[in-house]
């Protein structure tokens, strides 16, 4: 029999986080990695606008980072998963750490804020930024709440956040599109 998608144990806005603690959709945890899975389709969308292989082969890795983050944060805490959960180690934001300075090498010195815009792709880069910002907010309320979350999935998400700003630039950098200067109207 083939596997369905729809369990209908969710109709009436419970879900169950792995180690089968039920919790409300709208729980702070659920958010976290919903948000996180919004991420991983915004970078989908960035990668499938692309043409650089170097650059589409680091956005599926941040992919399958990200799917390793999600599994982290819908497990409760408090149960040991029957299923092994991956890992997320210190080496993957070093990766992130390496990837920004091999792009920043191709770009001039930022001297000026720039705007979102310019090609669809750095547009999307962009609102992948801003998703990954949310993302790390709310990781960061739940650690202040006193959620448990792993030091470094916060880490790795602060730094793809970073990524995400240069690849955009970058982008732009392979597409030849000029930047667009933040032009702030000050009284005369």
């Amino acid at each position: 029999m083939a596997f369905k998608i729809y369990t209908k144990t969710g109709d009436q806005g419970k879900t169950s986080l792995i180690g089968g603690t039920k919790v409300p959709k709208s729980h702070i945890r659920i958010e976290s990695y919903g948000t996180v899975d919004e991420l991983n389709s915004y970078i989908g969308w960035v990668a499938d606008q692309l043409e650089d292989t170097g650059s589409k082969t680091t956005l599926k890795e941040i992919q399958d980072r990200l799917f390793t983050i999600g599994s982290s944060l819908a497990c409760d805490p408090d149960k040991e998963p029957l299923m092994k959960i991956p890992d997320l180690l210190k080496t993957d934001v070093q990766f992130l750490e390496q990837e920004i300075d091999r792009m920043n090498e191709a770009l001039p010195p930022m001297k000026f804020f720039i705007l979102p815009g310019g090609h669809p792709a750095i547009s999307t880069a962009h609102v992948a930024r801003c998703v990954c910002r949310r993302a790390e907010r709310i990781c960061v309320q739940m650690k202040e709440e006193g959620m448990f979350i792993e030091p470094l999935v916060i880490q790795y998400i602060n730094r793809l956040s970073d990524y995400l700003f240069v690849l955009a630039r970058y982008i732009g950098h392979l597409l030849q599109v000029a930047e667009i200067p933040w032009k702030p109207r000050v009284k005369s």
